[in-house]
This record gives C-alpha cells, structure tokens and sequence, in this order.
C-alpha cells in the first residue's frame, strides 16, 4: 500500500484535547497532531529543544491565543504560526471551542553539514 488513512476521532485524545496521528499514521520525517480545544483549555507550556523540532501552528476553526516565550499571540480562523523548537509554547483557549492543526518537523542534518538525514530521537509530536 502506498498510503495511509486514519481518522482522528479514532485515536485516543490525550490532554484532553490533543490527537496524536504520526503513530497510527507511522510516519517517519513529520509529527501531525490535531487539536480540538473546549472553552477554557489550556496546554501545559513546553519547547522542542530536546528533540530540535519546529512546529507550525494552523487554526482552523475559533480564535486562541498561543503564548510564545511569554508573548501572547492572537490566533483566528486560517492564521498559520511558526515555532522555533528553543522557544515555549502554550495554546490558550478563549470562550469558544477551536481546533489546530499542529505539525511539527525535526531539524535536517547539523550544523556541521551532516548528510541530510532526519533527526528523529524523542520525537513528542
């Protein structure tokens, strides 16, 4: 098979709001996550450093806010956000439900021109 399919209802929420798909999905070189926030929820503030992976954040439904090392970001529908894996993060959700799309990537190589290859240790998608 060439592909594969999964639904996030199907995967267990963890957090009560996150849909880790890269598992079911088995995918290798890219973390998708999709969350499906209540009124009033809040992330726990955390960074990628460990693991050196970017994220970019899609709303795709609601307003949130995203605090960014301590700088609150202001999110509606269709606003895209990128995350530098050194830099905290936290979704911050208003009175509404809304829903992220949250794909996150690790580093290519090194600094020292490594072969390309992708970084994959401690992968937290």
């Amino acid at each position: 098979m060439t592909y594969r399919k999964v639904n996030y209802e199907e995967v267990d929420q963890v957090s009560s709001a996150m849909h880790f798909l890269s598992d079911p999905l088995e995918t290798e070189q890219v973390g998708v996550t999709i969350a499906r926030c209540d009124p009033g929820w809040n992330s726990k503030p955390h960074d990628h450093t460990d693991n050196d992976h970017e994220e970019v954040y899609v709303l795709i439904e609601g307003a949130a806010t995203v605090v960014i090392d301590d700088e609150p970001v202001e999110m509606t529908t269709g606003d895209a956000l990128w995350i530098p894996p050194e830099s905290s993060r936290q979704i911050r959700n208003g009175d509404d439900e809304s829903a992220f799309v949250l794909v996150s990537a690790p580093s290519i190589g090194d600094e020292n021109g490594d072969d390309g290859e992708w970084l994959l240790s401690g992968f937290a998608g």
